[in-house]
Protein backbone atom coordinates (compact mmCIF):
# COMPACT_ATOMS: atom_id res chain seq x y z
CA UNK A 1 0.00 0.00 0.00
CA UNK A 2 1.46 3.00 -0.88
CA UNK A 3 0.26 6.61 -0.99
CA UNK A 4 1.41 9.52 -2.81
CA UNK A 5 1.35 13.04 -3.72
CA UNK A 6 4.09 14.85 -5.95
CA UNK A 7 6.28 15.65 -3.29
CA UNK A 8 6.00 12.77 -0.48
CA UNK A 9 5.67 9.34 -1.03
CA UNK A 10 3.65 7.32 1.87
CA UNK A 11 4.90 3.80 2.53
CA UNK A 12 4.95 1.19 5.00
CA UNK A 13 8.05 2.05 7.70
CA UNK A 14 10.99 -0.59 7.37
CA UNK A 15 14.21 -0.87 9.50
CA UNK A 16 16.16 1.13 7.27
CA UNK A 17 13.97 4.02 8.35
CA UNK A 18 14.64 3.41 12.22
CA UNK A 19 17.47 5.91 12.82
CA UNK A 20 15.44 8.50 11.10
CA UNK A 21 12.32 7.23 12.97
CA UNK A 22 14.35 7.63 16.41
CA UNK A 23 16.22 10.92 15.65
CA UNK A 24 12.31 12.36 15.22
CA UNK A 25 11.19 10.68 18.38
CA UNK A 26 14.04 12.25 20.12
CA UNK A 27 12.97 16.03 19.76
CA UNK A 28 9.70 15.34 20.82
CA UNK A 29 10.81 13.68 23.70
CA UNK A 30 13.80 16.09 24.45
CA UNK A 31 11.31 19.10 23.48
CA UNK A 32 7.75 18.96 24.36
CA UNK A 33 5.30 17.54 26.41
CA UNK A 34 3.45 15.65 23.29
CA UNK A 35 5.39 12.89 24.44
CA UNK A 36 5.02 11.73 27.93
CA UNK A 37 8.75 9.45 27.28
CA UNK A 38 11.16 11.66 29.11
CA UNK A 39 14.56 9.34 28.11
CA UNK A 40 15.75 9.66 24.63
CA UNK A 41 16.11 6.45 22.63
CA UNK A 42 18.32 4.72 20.87
CA UNK A 43 17.81 2.89 17.45
CA UNK A 44 18.67 -0.69 19.14
CA UNK A 45 16.19 0.57 22.08
CA UNK A 46 13.22 1.37 19.18
CA UNK A 47 14.21 -1.80 17.26
CA UNK A 48 11.86 -3.80 18.94
CA UNK A 49 9.00 -1.12 18.50
CA UNK A 50 9.33 -1.07 14.53
CA UNK A 51 9.64 -4.93 14.84
CA UNK A 52 5.96 -5.38 16.05
CA UNK A 53 4.33 -3.18 13.22
CA UNK A 54 3.25 -5.23 9.82
CA UNK A 55 2.35 -4.31 6.38
CA UNK A 56 -1.14 -5.65 6.87
CA UNK A 57 -3.17 -6.11 10.20
CA UNK A 58 -4.67 -3.43 12.64
CA UNK A 59 -0.78 -2.68 13.61
CA UNK A 60 0.87 -0.21 10.74
CA UNK A 61 3.82 2.34 10.93
CA UNK A 62 3.28 4.29 7.99
CA UNK A 63 6.23 6.95 6.87
CA UNK A 64 5.69 10.15 4.70
CA UNK A 65 8.94 10.78 2.59
CA UNK A 66 10.31 13.56 0.75
CA UNK A 67 10.90 12.25 -2.61
CA UNK A 68 13.59 14.11 -3.71
CA UNK A 69 15.69 14.31 -0.24
CA UNK A 70 14.53 11.10 0.90
CA UNK A 71 13.94 13.06 4.21
CA UNK A 72 11.75 11.32 6.79
CA UNK A 73 8.59 13.82 7.22
CA UNK A 74 6.55 11.81 9.26
CA UNK A 75 5.00 8.69 10.48
CA UNK A 76 1.74 7.50 11.97
CA UNK A 77 0.71 3.99 13.54
CA UNK A 78 -1.57 2.35 14.39
CA UNK A 79 -0.79 0.51 17.57
CA UNK A 80 -2.48 -2.23 20.23
CA UNK A 81 -5.28 -0.30 22.59
CA UNK A 82 -4.46 -2.43 25.04
CA UNK A 83 -2.76 -5.93 25.96
CA UNK A 84 -6.15 -7.37 26.83
CA UNK A 85 -7.86 -10.04 24.22
CA UNK A 86 -11.01 -8.24 24.37
CA UNK A 87 -9.31 -4.53 23.03
CA UNK A 88 -7.91 -6.41 19.89
CA UNK A 89 -10.71 -4.70 17.95
CA UNK A 90 -9.18 -1.70 19.15
CA UNK A 91 -5.95 0.32 18.62
CA UNK A 92 -4.30 3.83 19.06
CA UNK A 93 -3.81 5.93 16.21
CA UNK A 94 -0.46 8.37 16.70
CA UNK A 95 1.00 10.68 13.90
CA UNK A 96 4.28 12.55 14.41
CA UNK A 97 5.52 14.82 12.02
CA UNK A 98 8.87 16.84 11.75
CA UNK A 99 9.61 19.83 13.71
CA UNK A 100 10.49 21.34 9.53
CA UNK A 101 7.34 19.89 8.42
CA UNK A 102 4.76 21.25 10.00
CA UNK A 103 1.86 22.54 7.86
CA UNK A 104 2.71 21.46 4.89
CA UNK A 105 0.08 18.20 5.34
CA UNK A 106 2.09 15.32 6.45
CA UNK A 107 -0.06 14.58 9.27
CA UNK A 108 -3.41 14.52 7.02
CA UNK A 109 -1.85 12.60 4.56
CA UNK A 110 0.20 10.20 6.75
CA UNK A 111 -3.77 9.72 8.71
CA UNK A 112 -5.75 9.43 5.16
CA UNK A 113 -3.32 6.32 4.31
CA UNK A 114 -3.31 4.60 7.99
CA UNK A 115 -7.07 4.90 8.15
CA UNK A 116 -7.69 3.61 4.17
CA UNK A 117 -5.28 0.34 4.62
CA UNK A 118 -7.35 -0.11 8.22
CA UNK A 119 -10.67 0.16 6.04
CA UNK A 120 -10.70 -4.15 5.35
CA UNK A 121 -9.45 -4.71 9.07
CA UNK A 122 -11.11 -6.11 12.08
CA UNK A 123 -10.90 -2.59 13.46
CA UNK A 124 -13.81 -1.05 15.36
CA UNK A 125 -12.43 1.89 17.01
CA UNK A 126 -9.48 3.95 16.95
CA UNK A 127 -8.77 6.52 20.01
CA UNK A 128 -5.94 9.04 20.24
CA UNK A 129 -4.65 10.16 22.85
CA UNK A 130 -3.37 14.20 22.76
CA UNK A 131 -1.29 16.17 25.23
CA UNK A 132 -3.00 19.10 25.60
CA UNK A 133 -2.97 22.34 24.75
CA UNK A 134 -2.47 20.89 21.09
CA UNK A 135 -4.61 22.67 19.31
CA UNK A 136 -2.70 21.10 15.67
CA UNK A 137 -3.18 17.76 16.52
CA UNK A 138 -7.08 18.40 18.23
CA UNK A 139 -7.62 19.60 14.49
CA UNK A 140 -5.86 17.13 12.88
CA UNK A 141 -8.34 14.66 14.41
CA UNK A 142 -11.11 16.13 14.22
CA UNK A 143 -10.47 16.20 10.64
CA UNK A 144 -10.58 12.27 10.74
CA UNK A 145 -13.92 12.37 12.52
CA UNK A 146 -12.47 11.73 15.92
CA UNK A 147 -14.64 12.97 18.75
CA UNK A 148 -13.57 13.77 22.56
CA UNK A 149 -14.92 11.71 24.67
CA UNK A 150 -12.76 12.55 27.85
CA UNK A 151 -9.70 14.62 29.27
CA UNK A 152 -7.71 12.55 32.15
CA UNK A 153 -6.73 15.42 34.28
CA UNK A 154 -2.52 16.17 34.99
CA UNK A 155 -2.30 12.31 34.28
CA UNK A 156 1.30 12.84 33.72
CA UNK A 157 4.28 15.39 34.77
CA UNK A 158 6.99 16.55 32.38
CA UNK A 159 9.46 19.19 32.72
CA UNK A 160 8.30 19.73 36.46
CA UNK A 161 4.79 20.42 35.02
CA UNK A 162 1.73 18.28 35.10
CA UNK A 163 -0.31 18.03 31.84
CA UNK A 164 -4.27 16.77 30.74
CA UNK A 165 -4.45 14.26 27.94
CA UNK A 166 -7.65 14.58 26.09
CA UNK A 167 -8.96 11.05 24.66
CA UNK A 168 -10.40 11.13 21.11
CA UNK A 169 -12.50 8.36 19.86
CA UNK A 170 -12.99 7.72 15.76
CA UNK A 171 -15.62 4.70 14.79
CA UNK A 172 -13.72 2.40 12.05
CA UNK A 173 -15.07 -0.30 9.54
CA UNK A 174 -18.26 -2.32 9.70
CA UNK A 175 -18.99 -0.78 13.29
CA UNK A 176 -19.53 2.88 12.49
CA UNK A 177 -21.61 4.56 14.17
Amino acid sequence: MVSESSEVQVRPGIEADLTALTHLYNHYIRETAITFDTTVLTPEQRLPWLRHYREDGPHRLLVAQDRASKQLLGYATSSPFRPKAAYATSVEATVYCAPDAGGRGIGTLLYKALFEALADEDVHRAYAGITLPNEASVRLHERFDFVRVGTFREVGRKFGVYHDVGWYEKALGAGRG
